[in-house]
């Protein structure tokens, strides 16, 4: 059987003919249709989680004024929001939530055809934000929480005292790690009384699947091909990469 060794450190890959290749590429997709419908059920789980009513009154800073969390749904009776580590006093957003809302701004228009409205909010004041948001080029809708606890609500912001210990209280768990900012993503629902509900939130690997980038790249012979101890050293801000 011939083989063929390719850079960067791949390994070895065996070259077969046409008929080999469908045979193996058919028992994959057994497995696929199997992930696909476990998913699927994952999926149905999730929705049929319980809720908890959101009885705090979240007033943030954005573009056109203050606006309540009620204010971020729109017309729509869902909301999606990101959280973006962007912490007040930082010159610029984390490199990384960067990569990851390098996808958002197509998506919206198709999430408000499905009744869902996607923001992006922060803990930086406003004034911080929209220097990086205008050299980013984005036009999704992005808030401040400076004034109010969503953040820390949400687990995505850190107090003094919680980052001087080193024990964070992230992706329901304990974190060992000295950090102010961390990333997520948490869904609300309002009812036809205006009533709005908590169902969903997920940190760490849990955003994967809102990176389009990673999704191709999982697609490709050599995936993600990252670093294991540091899988996102080769991100960059999208003006900064050199080609």
């Amino acid at each position: 059987m011939a083989k063929i060794k390719t850079v960067n450190g791949m390994k070895e890959h065996k070259v077969v003919s046409n008929k080999e290749w469908l045979t193996a590429r058919k028992a994959l997709l057994v497995k696929e249709k199997k992930f696909n419908r476990l998913r699927d059920e994952l999926n149905r789980q999730r929705r049929n989680l319980p809720w908890e009513k959101v009885d705090k009154e979240y007033v943030f800073d954005g573009p056109d004024g203050k606006v309540t969390l009620a204010g971020l749904f729109g017309g729509n009776s869902q909301l999606i929001v990101y959280h973006f580590m962007f912490g007040p006093g930082w010159k610029v957003g984390c490199p990384h939530c960067s990569f990851w809302c390098d996808h958002y701004d197509a998506a919206t228009v198709h999430l408000n055809q499905r009744d869902t409205t996607l923001a992006v909010i922060s803990r930086a004041p406003l004034k911080e934000i929209q220097p990086f948001k205008k050299r980013m080029g984005w036009k999704f809708n992005w808030l401040s929480s400076f004034k109010n606890d969503f953040n820390f609500d949400y687990h995505v912001s850190f107090t003094p005292e919680q980052v001087k210990s080193g024990a964070l209280p992230y992706n329901y768990g304990i974190l060992k790690m000295k950090m102010d900012e961390m990333p997520g993503t948490s869904a609300f629902y309002k009812d036809k009384h205006g009533d709005i509900f908590h169902t969903y939130s997920a940190y760490s690997r849990g955003i994967d699947l809102l990176n389009t980038t990673y999704n191709f790249l999982d697609l490709t012979a050599k995936g993600r091909d990252e670093n294991p101890d540091r899988p996102q050293d080769w991100v960059r801000y999208h003006d900064e990469y050199k080609d």
